[in-house]
């Protein structure tokens, strides 16, 4: 089918959000309207400092999206609890006009979260479905349309199946309604064929296991993923290269985390708790450049704190003299308030790729991801600084170049 972004001049830009009613999104979505209404400035969001690139505005975002429930978005942010009363009643009449679309709902990828039914349809009816509430809002805007999504993590699969080696058995199973395709790549495979560029803030399995990744880049839609990098890993991504500057043996890191939001709540499922685990873990390896023995992570649902995570870390250290040191460190973070501006500037970023021809897996966003994906799957750099000095050189050579470029086909990643 044609792409649905067609029109590459930069105009209204419409986000649609996979799993809308959420504490992220909400937050997002909100955020943006108090922006927009000059009731907030732009602290928190990592490119706002970069208005001389052709970025599309705050101004010009527009929000529509799926859930599985069909709260309105104001009362979904008032649950959620993460604005505060006066943020939230200066904005309730627009977020108060906004329903989700219906999300897929499959029990099989996500127990903790799901709807009062499983979706009955079938694969290729729920594609068409996605493909057309897109092409709705695009044409509702006059502008071009991205996917993010936020929806709750979804239960670990098996990589290694024949159906994700290939386009070819990736496509006969949508037609055969395999199980073993996931609503969250659904959404990927409806993105990637409608030519809408596609995020993935979650650990889920989407557009990353290889008949998609090659989809994209055969079809130059830009997408990236996965797992969105705001609190503790962002935290060890920073640190663990410091450590490994200064020659400081990193001899153990335990982290735990405790959060009581929806996402919490689906975590609780032991093989949606598997995703997420080895996002958080694969890291320590690649700053350091040596396995740590002792390294733990550690997740607990906890319902009374809500929104407000705390992730902390112990890290025992040996130094010069075989010296043993250690380092706590207890943050305190609001979990939409960090993630939700990264899902924006991610948006944002698909945006320009896509009208700059810079399609496929786009690696130069890996600093926004605690999984980075790659063109060919292979191990990412998890470095923050070098991810960051990555991202900012792709901003200003992508922004640089004439739209409706031809696609490139080598990667977009510096080796660290």
């Amino acid at each position: 089918m044609n792409s649905i972004n067609e029109e590459a001049d930069r105009g209204p830009l419409g986000i649609a959000i996979i799993g809308l009613g959420g504490a992220v999104a909400t937050t997002a979505v909100a955020g943006t309207l108090l922006i927009q209404r000059g009731e907030q400035g732009t602290t928190g969001l990592p490119l706002a400092e970069h208005s001389d690139l052709d970025l599309t505005p705050y101004t010009e975002l527009h929000f529509r999206g799926w859930d599985l429930y069909d709260d309105n978005l104001h009362a979904a942010a008032k649950h959620h609890r993460v604005l505060d009363r006066e943020q939230l009643d200066a904005v309730e009449k627009d977020l108060q006009k906004m329903r989700p679309w219906p999300a897929i709902s499959n029990r099989n990828y996500c127990e903790g979260v799901v709807g009062a039914a499983d979706s009955t349809e079938t694969h290729r009816e729920l594609v068409a479905d996605i493909q057309n509430r897109l092409r709705e809002f695009a044409a509702e805007i006059g502008g071009r349309v991205v996917v993010i999504n936020l929806a709750s993590t979804e239960h670990a699969i098996d990589p290694k199946e024949n159906i994700y080696q290939s386009v070819d058995a990736f496509e006969r199973g949508v037609e055969a309604n395999d199980t073993s395709i996931s609503p969250a790549m659904l959404y990927a495979y409806a993105c990637i064929t409608a030519g809408v560029p596609y995020g993935n803030f979650t650990p889920s399995r989407a557009a990353d296991i290889p008949a998609l990744r090659k989809l994209a880049n055969e079809r130059n839609v830009p997408v990236a993923g996965k797992d969105g990098k705001t609190g503790q890993t962002y935290i060890k991504t920073v640190l663990a290269p410091a450590l490994r500057a200064r020659a400081l043996h990193v001899d153990g890191w335990f982290s735990t985390n405790i959060l009581g939001n929806r996402d919490g709540e689906a975590l609780r499922t032991p093989k949606s708790l598997e995703n997420k685990i080895t996002t958080k873990g694969d890291v320590l390896t690649n700053c350091l450049g040596y396995p740590v023995e002792s390294h733990l992570v550690r997740i607990n649902y906890y319902k009374p704190r809500g929104d407000d995570k705390e992730a902390w870390d112990n890290i025992d250290i040996s130094g010069f003299l075989g010296q043993r040191m250690q380092i706590k460190v207890d943050f305190l973070c609001k979990d939409s308030i960090l993630a939700a501006p990264l899902a924006i500037e991610i948006a944002r970023c698909l945006d320009l790729a896509g009208r700059r021809g810079r399609g496929g897996v786009v690696e130069s966003l890996g600093v926004f991801f605690k999984a980075p994906m790659t063109r060919e799957g292979g191990e990412p750099n998890h470095n923050f600084a070098e991810q960051q000095l990555e991202l900012l050189r792709w901003l200003h050579e992508t922004d640089a170049m004439a739209s409706h470029s031809a696609p490139t086909p080598a990667s977009d990643t510096v080796t660290a």
